[in-house]
């Protein structure tokens, strides 16, 4: 059974910067692509990158140039670091991945944006 864990989330100031990370388990992941996903206030979940087993990444526009996915070597952690965090950011940011086609959710981690 796959088990996403999220952590990293909290509070910071507009401009500042966090790092998620989401520690998965459960299956090999080496050529099993993760991503993050958020759900930002009265919007619906939506992508925010992800990261393939080739290391190819794919970004929202919206976090272009702000955000950078990465994996661990062994392949079972990914990372989300975030900087020029903006209020519009705040959301429960999930961990996700996929297996025969269908998204596994972690529990979400809050990121709240504000000065």
């Amino acid at each position: 059974q796959v088990r996403l864990v999220e952590s990293g989330g909290g509070l910071v100031q507009p401009g500042g910067s966090l790092r998620l990370s989401c520690e998965a388990s459960g299956r090999s992941f080496s050529s099993t692509a993760l991503g993050w996903y958020r759900q930002t206030p009265g919007n619906e979940r939506e992508m925010v990158a992800n990261i393939v087993g080739g290391g190819i990444t794919n970004y929202a526009d919206f976090v272009k140039g702000r955000f950078t996915i990465s994996r661990n070597r062994a392949m079972n952690t990914v990372y989300l670091q975030m900087n020029s965090l903006k209020p519009e950011d705040t959301g429960v940011y999930y961990c996700t991945t996929w297996v025969a086609g269908v998204p596994q959710w972690g529990q979400g981690t809050q990121v709240t944006v504000s000065s």
